[in-house]
């Protein structure tokens, strides 16, 4: 029998998946390995086992391809989570299940591309002894052990196009329009497509907010003569009194959603606007990859192979530029990386006049930092007056020297 390696996808499907799939079977036939591709997730690992045999032949032309030929599931048997953090112990019947599945098959290395809900399971299968390696996909962007993870350019990318097209219906009318963008614990996607897409106003989960605060920035422009306004927020954004909105389901996480349509409606009622809502939902997981996320989830795919060459199993690829390192699967899904509300990207936006609801609008991040550089350059030019007078003392007393 030849070598061989397997490779499923996991959780909610996003651009870039099948760039994975074809970065791990051209990387693995150079190598002489036969490589499986396992249906439905981790599903297709277990009564029944479902796969097919991936070559480049058929996978020609997938690059480009949005989803995943292979198929995925977030719901059923591997369900690992619940919510942060909140690990699900898996059946030992299907543990021991997999377990034969991957030694009956003579498979080597098992490629488990997720987020950290997929990959707490891959985790819970190194524990076992089944051999594992991971690749990060999710387009929150909240995986704390890579600067990026494939899929998070390509809906950014796609709620950029929507706040594009709302920037001229919103320009025309008047009107107050609200994106609310994916995003369950962290707002990478609200944030960088605020700042590309012209956004006035951006909603995060990690930085508190309040209706009074956005109305202020509204009222602000209109103001200065701008009587539109872009408002962007993350669907796991928190409302003023602390709840996040959304649909409670039994022994699963909260569905999220319904955020945007909320704030559309208070903004209308205090400020007597009109204001329309777009909520984007699965529209930012659909459509071709980015370059960066074709790219990216290509690199991915190949070193997964290097992983697995070099039997470091239980390990996660990440990226850190300009180099593709790795990590204990353990540590990636360990902590959700969050936007600093106090980092570059955050400052930048403040400093162009965003609101991210928390203050009142006008106020710069820099503006402490120009009344430092002014008592600083005060101080400097009267060092500076001091030190000529002392040379001119200097030079009186010496020219009165007999």
């Amino acid at each position: 029998m030849s070598k061989r390696l397997g490779i499923l996808t996991s959780g909610g499907d996003c651009p870039g998946l099948n760039a994975v799939i074809r970065g791990v079977v051209k990387a693995s036939w150079q190598l002489g390995y036969e490589c499986l591709g396992f249906l439905k997730g981790y599903e297709g690992l277990y009564d029944p086992v479902r796969y097919i045999t991936l070559t480049p032949k058929n996978t020609a032309g997938i690059l480009t391809q949005g989803g995943t030929i292979l198929g995925s599931t977030n719901k059923g048997r591997f369900a690992a989570t619940v919510g942060v953090q909140d690990r699900v112990d898996l059946d030992p019947e299907l543990l021991e299940g997999v377990a034969g599945t991957v030694k009956q098959l003579g498979i080597e290395g098992l490629v488990c591309i997720g987020g950290d809900g997929s990959l707490a399971v891959a985790q819970q299968f190194h524990e076992f002894g089944i051999p594992v390696v991971g690749v990060p996909k999710t387009i929150d962007n909240d995986l704390s052990a890579t600067a990026y993870t494939f899929g998070f350019s390509s809906a950014v990318a796609c709620a950029t196009d929507a706040l594009d097209r709302l920037h001229t219906t919103a320009a025309a009318h008047e009107r107050i329009m609200v994106l609310e963008v994916m995003g369950r614990h962290a707002g990478w996607i609200a944030l960088h497509a605020g700042i590309a897409g012209g956004g006035d106003v951006i909603l995060i989960p990690e930085i508190p907010w309040s209706f009074e605060n956005v109305c202020h920035k509204i009222l602000d422009r209109e103001v200065h003569g701008k009587h539109f306004t872009l408002v962007v927020v993350a669907e796991g954004a928190h409302l003023p009194t602390g709840e996040m909105v959304g649909e409670e389901r039994r022994g699963a996480q909260k569905k999220l959603g319904g955020i945007g349509p909320l704030i559309a409606r208070e903004l209308e009622e205090r400020l007597h606007r009109e204001a329309r809502c777009v909520v984007l939902g699965h529209l930012q997981r659909g459509g071709a990859p980015t370059t960066f996320d074709r790219v990216l989830a290509t690199q991915y795919g190949a070193h997964a192979v290097r992983l697995i060459v070099e039997r470091k199993f239980g390990q996660m690829i990440c990226y850190n530029p300009p180099d593709m390192g790795s990590v204990p699967i353990i540590e990636a899904v360990h902590q959700i990386r969050l936007v600093d509300s106090e980092g570059a990207a955050v400052q930048a936006a403040r400093a162009l006049g965003i609101s991210f609801g928390d203050c009142e609008a006008g106020l710069s991040p820099f503006a402490c930092s120009a009344e430092a550089a002014d008592v600083q350059t005060a101080e400097d030019v009267e060092l500076d007056a001091e030190f000529t007078l002392d040379l001119a003392d200097a030079a009186t007393e010496e020219a009165l020297q007999p």
